[in-house]
């Protein structure tokens, strides 16, 4: 072998990655990001906090050998890039609700489905059933592996009227969050905005939206209040609850060792309690902030959230069932827990 040859394959094998045990048994920083506002990991908001406990834990149970970096308010990437970036390995990890990934992966569009999740019980119950192992297998064949399960009730800000019944929306300009929640407010008679949570302030202040559908801890983190004049809570009863789950990309997933991947689902699992009282609480403190600051605020009634799941069944069940065989089996498996 010439010299030029030896010199060639050495800087070769000097610039391959190495993802043999020796070289992942050092430290190993993975980045998170989300759409919410920043804060500590004992205040702010409860999904910013969640990671912020979630990396402090998996550092403690890896001794040094998994450390995160935070990246709130999509200060790292645009909101709608995360998904797609976790499954091309772009970035590592990110919390962020399922369903902003329906334009690329359809059955992801189950995540904020009408009328399909009705409790916090229900939807808790997802992960270890039927539906939420056929989630994951889809999930896992698109490069992303969940690694929490959370669920959050959802209501309605206004800048006027609240918005009750079916028959309030009617010619109001309401973000829904998902295809599925436009499908419902059309048929309702609503015209329609399309943007993520964190956008959702400036539109309802210069009056380019009437009212915006998102989780009570969006409400209270985004500071809805200072530009709404009544809320539709979740406190009680909700037509529909949004699967916001912590997930990982798989090809990072995979590069870690059996150890280490044992120890972020393990974790993650156990942030899902966490997750859920917190989800809880905020429903309840969403309504004590928007009377506050001089809101009307309005809970649903059983017969409300039947009128809404009855116009969901006809419109975005049926449409997303359409979308493919997948589509169609998830909400069958969803369904069986209705």
């Amino acid at each position: 072998m010439t010299s030029q040859k030896r010199r060639t394959i050495l800087g070769a094998l000097a610039t391959t990655p190495l993802w043999g045990s020796a070289a992942w048994a050092q430290t190993t920083t993975l980045k998170i990001s989300h759409q919410f506002p920043g804060g500590t990991i004992n205040e702010g908001d409860f999904r910013d906090r969640l990671v912020r406990v979630f990396a402090e834990e998996v550092g403690k149970r890896s001794k040094g050998g998994l450390k995160f970096e935070i990246y709130p308010g999509s200060s790292l990437m645009k909101t709608n890039a995360q998904f797609s970036a976790m499954r091309k390995g772009a970035l590592d990890m990110s919390l962020v609700p399922l369903n902003y990934a329906g334009g690329e992966v359809p059955e992801t569009n189950i995540g904020l489905m009408p009328g399909l999740v009705t409790s916090y019980q229900q939807g808790s119950a997802w992960k270890n059933a039927e539906v939420g192992k056929e989630l994951s297998r889809i999930l896992a064949e698109k490069g992303i592996v969940i690694v929490s399960w959370i669920w959050q009730a959802g209501g309605v800000a206004s800048r006027g009227k609240p918005i009750v019944e079916p028959g309030d929306a009617k010619g109001m300009k309401v973000r829904g969050g998902s295809r599925e929640m436009d499908l419902i407010l059309k048929e309702a008679g609503a015209a329609v905005v399309t943007l993520p949570s964190n956008e959702i302030y400036a539109a309802m202040q210069t009056g380019a939206m009437d009212a915006a559908m998102t989780s009570s801890t969006s409400f209270i983190s985004f500071r809805l209040e200072e530009v709404a004049k009544s809320l539709t809570t979740g406190r009680d009863k909700a037509y529909w609850y949004m699967f916001e789950p912590l997930m990982m990309s798989k090809v990072v997933f995979d590069r870690l060792s059996k150890e280490q991947q044992d120890i972020i689902m393990g974790v993650g699992a156990d942030m899902e309690k966490f997750a859920l009282k917190s989800a809880q609480t905020d429903d309840v403190l969403v309504a004590a902030v928007y009377q506050k600051a001089g809101a009307k605020v309005v809970d649903l009634s059983a017969a409300t959230v039947k009128k809404w799941q009855d116009i969901a069944r006809v419109t975005a069940w049926k449409d997303y069932a359409a979308k493919n065989a997948n589509c169609a089996n998830l909400l069958k498996l969803a369904e069986k827990l209705l």
